[in-house]
């Protein structure tokens, strides 16, 4: 007798509840709608017969693109090719820009360090030899 006493409180609770919401109104289908805005929304999705085969016929599937579209298709290929070709020659320019000055960096250094060696190990027997005048 208590299992269904703890079973049944429970559901007629959830049920009480869920009649006293609004979500539950407003998930029940209005009578609101007219049967003319059902036609008229069938009319706007449905097109008659003759004006679908007209469309169909005008383009189908497998027909040759017109020259006006093949023209403004390949001036879109033409475009593309010569921003990616653009971007590809920025990237070029500023990579050896970057290594140029890489390169820079790296002689001053091995020139700085050399020096440094050649003056420490200089003795004062011979005259120093300068490399770079």
């Amino acid at each position: 007798m208590s299992w269904t006493r703890v079973l049944v409180l429970p559901l007629v609770s959830i049920l009480l509840i869920l009649t006293l919401t609004s979500a539950v109104r407003s998930a029940t289908v209005r009578d609101d709608a007219k049967p003319a805005d059902a036609k008229d929304a069938a009319r706007r999705v449905f097109v008659a017969g003759s004006e679908a085969s007209n469309f169909f016929k005008r383009r189908s599937r497998r027909s040759p693109k017109y020259y006006a579209e093949l023209v403004a298709e390949q001036g879109m290929k033409r475009a593309a090719s010569e921003r990616r070709r653009e971007f590809n020659e920025e990237q070029r320019n500023e990579y050896e820009t970057y290594a140029e000055e890489d390169r820079d960096e790296i002689n001053e250094r091995s020139r700085e360090m050399n020096e440094q060696l050649r003056e420490y190990h200089y003795d004062g027997l011979y005259p120093r030899f300068h490399w770079f005048h």
